[in-house]
């Protein structure tokens, strides 16, 4: 086990690219289509982290091993390649228990991770502000609580690499109430930011409040840049966004605050959700939702879902919601033939169109935040949603600013 710690530590200090294997399981609640699709978005979670890719397995079984999530055979399997092709990192895509990732370490001889612990590492590689710090910090403490025992590997921080950011540079206490007390004081911490972003959003009452929510990865950044003529950092990896970012927007004279959010995804821990609900309260209290979805993508569908589920998990009320189906552009390249009449292209549009205008009761709109397309359409339904609540909240007012 020190053999590999050590390895580890020194491929990390040498700028090594960590070489990954992603492992997932076909059982009675997840069919091979969806365990498929899963996997993309954590070998994408695994390049966001910084590792590469080399291998996926995955076995049919009724329900996982108690001690080793995968079959004795499928183990064995694992881990002859990983001492074959040197791989530095074994991903799970579902959550393993403290008992089965320390048998899964001294079986395999190498890192073993989770996706909840991959999307806690990714968050902790893009905090930036005290508070996201602080509400990282917060989610890995209680991730890795009752994963104390038995587990001192996982608790010698310096071994670098994915899975090992944030708190871990500070070396995890073995002691569980030293755990725990860190842990208070990342709440009183995070409390006492909360009441400071309380206090500014009361001087921001005046204005109408805007909130952009959505799957990672589907363009909040780009749009809000578009919109605010800001320079929001925006890429095409997931959690590219982590703080919330909120800033002065102006449409015909009418002014409201724009605030882009941290973006969801499916198997969100429920550690992260928890610690990042104070930042969430610039979405809870927003008067209109944007919630923009990647059009372009074949689970598009699912990632709404995903977003709605979420939003009511943290307490979202009934704000009015503008549903932006954005990359406009990159759903024609995907998906129309070349040689398509342009005819048949704009029945199939004004299909889909018909279909969510009647399931967004009129509310959505089909956009390229990319190239611009139909941005003016947006930017007049978003006036006519700020405009109401502007004469909802200030019924007597003859004027917006």
């Amino acid at each position: 086990m020190k053999d590999f710690v050590q390895l580890s530590k020194q491929k990390v200090a040498e700028g090594h690219i960590e070489k990954a294997v992603l492992v997932g399981l076909i059982h009675q609640h997840q069919t091979e289509e969806k365990l498929t699709e899963y996997l993309d978005e954590l070998a994408f979670l695994a390049q966001t982290a910084g590792a590469e890719v080399e291998k996926t397995f995955t076995q049919r079984l009724p329900h996982p091993h108690t001690k080793t999530f995968v079959g004795k055979g499928k183990m064995q399997e694992i881990a002859e390649y990983v001492a074959v092709k040197e791989i530095d990192l074994v991903i799970f895509d579902d959550d393993l228990s403290p008992t089965q990732q320390g048998n899964l370490e001294r079986e395999l001889k190498c890192k073993v991770v989770d996706r909840s612990f991959l999307i806690l590492d990714i968050f902790a590689s893009r905090a930036r502000t005290a508070q996201a710090k602080a509400q990282v910090e917060l989610a890995q403490m209680q991730y890795l609580l009752p994963r104390l025992r038995g587990l001192w590997t996982h608790l010698e921080r310096q071994r670098g690499g994915i899975g090992m950011r944030g708190p871990g540079e500070q070396e995890i206490e073995t002691d569980r109430r030293i755990v725990n007390k860190k842990i208070s004081l990342l709440k009183e911490k995070l409390s006492k930011i909360d009441r400071q972003n309380q206090t500014m959003r009361k001087r921001r009452d005046s204005m109408i409040r805007v909130a952009l929510v959505g799957y990672t990865n589907v363009g909040k950044s780009t749009l809000m840049n578009l919109m605010s003529k800001s320079d929001v950092f925006a890429e095409d990896k997931l959690f590219a966004t982590l703080d919330t970012t909120v800033r002065k927007v102006v449409l015909e004279r009418t002014p409201f605050l724009l605030s882009d959010t941290v973006g969801f995804i499916r198997k969100l821990p429920h550690n992260l959700i928890e610690s990042f609900k104070s930042t969430l309260d610039e979405v809870r209290e927003s008067d209109v939702l944007i919630h923009v979805v990647d059009f372009a993508h074949p689970q598009f569908e699912d990632h709404i879902r995903i977003v709605n589920d979420t939003l009511q998990e943290i307490g979202i009320g009934e704000q009015p919601v503008i549903t932006v189906f954005n990359k406009l552009d990159l759903y024609r390249e995907r998906n129309f033939d070349p040689y398509l009449k342009e005819s048949v292209k704009r029945e199939i549009m004004k299909e889909l169109y018909d279909r969510w205008q009647t399931e967004t009761e009129g509310n959505c709109i089909f956009m390229s935040a990319k190239t611009k397309e139909n941005l003016d359409d947006f930017r007049a339904i978003l006036l006519s949603h700020v405009q109401k609540q502007y004469s909802i909240r200030y019924p007597y007012r003859s004027s917006f600013f």
